[in-house]
Order: structure tokens, then sequence, then C-alpha cells
């Protein structure tokens, strides 16, 4: 009896050792495992941040948010504020610390403007995506950055923008696009209906939002990649494909307007994807 008591002794201390033992094998595994599934593409996907432009609010991703989504990708399209761009680009930099893990991040328009503000510094963007947008250098301004073939730098203002309150504009003078604007500028490539629905629903930048300064540019230190509209009027594709030459972007061109986001979603969400891989 007393060798069939130490035989069964023997065999429990056999398998304790041997259930002690797994956490140190897998813990020596570990790090083998992570680098397998980041070679085989398991690593965690980066959350996309989409940040609409003046004129605009966060709807405009909308088939680009349906196409990503489908994709796998978790996305949060957060609102831009379109008050002044210091405050704007504070606005979603406070949304960003709120992420862990990586983010790729992505600007249309005015949104290009308050990214390169707002990613400055956050070791989590791992990429800035510019999508017919402002890749503005220190101490430039969206409106000055736009030169003088843009839509928007009409001698008269008043032939391009409605000003709320009227009067001359003070920085929170709210700036409404014309319907004319509209129609043979900011929306070319879509059908009437959608231009239609573009003006009815734009909501307006202040002016102070487009004649502020851009401070230190993310692009410095943070990857880039630019999605140019070659038919774009209101930021004219030799002046994207200048900031975007500065900023060592990635570049894609394609052939659509301003609103290159919404009548052209796959490729746009291509480029982003590009970025994300």
């Amino acid at each position: 009896m007393s060798s069939l008591i130490s035989s069964a002794a023997s065999r429990a201390r056999t398998r304790l050792v041997a259930m002690l033992a797994i956490p140190v094998v897998i813990a020596s595994l570990t790090p083998s495992l992570s680098a397998d599934a980041a070679q085989s593409g398991h690593a965690p996907r980066p959350t996309i941040v989409l940040v609409h432009g003046a004129w605009a609010d966060a709807s405009s991703w909308a088939s680009v948010i349906d196409r990503l989504q489908d994709d796998g990708y978790t996305v949060r399209a957060i609102p831009n504020p379109l008050r002044s761009l210091p405050g704007d680009a504070a606005s979603v930099r406070a949304f960003l610390q709120t992420l862990s893990g990586p983010v790729v991040l992505v600007g249309h328009s005015y949104g290009g403007a308050v990214i390169t503000n707002a990613a400055t510094g956050l070791p989590n963007i791992k990429a800035l995506v510019y999508v017919n947008a402002f890749a503005l250098d220190e101490g430039e301004t969206a409106l000055q950055a736009a030169g003088a073939d843009s839509a928007l730098s009409n001698p008269d203002p008043t032939q391009v923008f409605d000003f709320v309150p009227a009067g001359p504009p003070t920085p929170t003078t709210d700036l409404y696009l014309k319907r004319s604007t509209v129609f043979t500028s900011f929306a070319t490539g879509l059908n009437a209906e959608e231009k239609a629905m573009v003006y009815a629903t734009q909501r307006p930048g202040a002016f102070g939002g487009l004649a502020d300064k851009s401070g230190t540019p993310a692009w410095k230190t943070i990857p880039s990649w630019y999605l140019i509209g070659t038919g774009d009027k209101i930021i004219p594709p030799s002046v994207q494909r200048a900031m975007a030459k500065r900023a060592g972007s990635k570049v894609t061109e394609f052939d659509e307007g301003h609103l290159g986001l919404m009548s052209d979603p796959k490729t746009t969400t291509r480029v982003i994807e590009q970025a994300a891989r």
C-alpha cells in the first residue's frame, strides 16, 4: 500500500511540475508568436479617424465609412468645429488622445490643415492622409495656400460667400458658399441633385479658421499619403502637388473635383487603406 501511495504522489508531483512549466513556455514563445502574427498581417489594425472640411460635416465620408467598415476597420468620423484653426486642432487632438492603439488620421480640404496641427507630437498617429486637402507649413493660412487660381480667391469675396452676419468679415463671421460656387466649383463631379443637397446642408466655416496661421506641421515627423483631385477648383492640383512634394507624401491622383471623397469613394478608401497597411 505504501508503494502505491508513493507512486501516486510521484505522479502528482510530475503533473504539478509540468503545469508550472506551461506559463514559462508560453512566455518564452510570446515574442515569436507576436512577430509571426505581425508578419502574417494579423497585427492590430489601426483606427481610422476621418476629419471633414469646411462647408461639410462627417456625413461627407459616408460612402468611405461603409467601405472601410466592410473591410474590417474601426472608423470614427468626428465633428470639426470650423471655428478657428488652433481651436479646431485642439478639439481633434483631445479626441485622438482618448484612443489607444495606432491611428491613421485623414483630413479632407480644411480638415487637412486641422490634422496637420492636431497630430503633431502624438506617438500613436502612424500615418496622415490628405484628400484634396491643405498640408500647410508653419505660418501659412488656408486662404493663402489656396493661391490665386482657387475659386475662393475671387477679388470680390461677396461673389463667392454669403457672410453671416452681413458686412465686412471678422474672425467669427460665418462664411457660407453661394449656390453658384457650390454648383460650378465646390461640388463638381456630383449630379445636380447631390449638388443641391451639398448647398442646402453646408456647415459654415468661420473666417478666422481659413485665415489663421498654421503651427508646427505633423507631416514633418509622420508619414503621409496624398490623394490629389486633378479637377479640383478649390485647391488647384498644382497647389496640392507642391504641398505633397514638400511633405514627402506618397501621391495618388484621380480625375475628380474637390469632393472626390464623395464622387469616388472607392479610390479614396484604397488610399486610406494603403496608409493603414
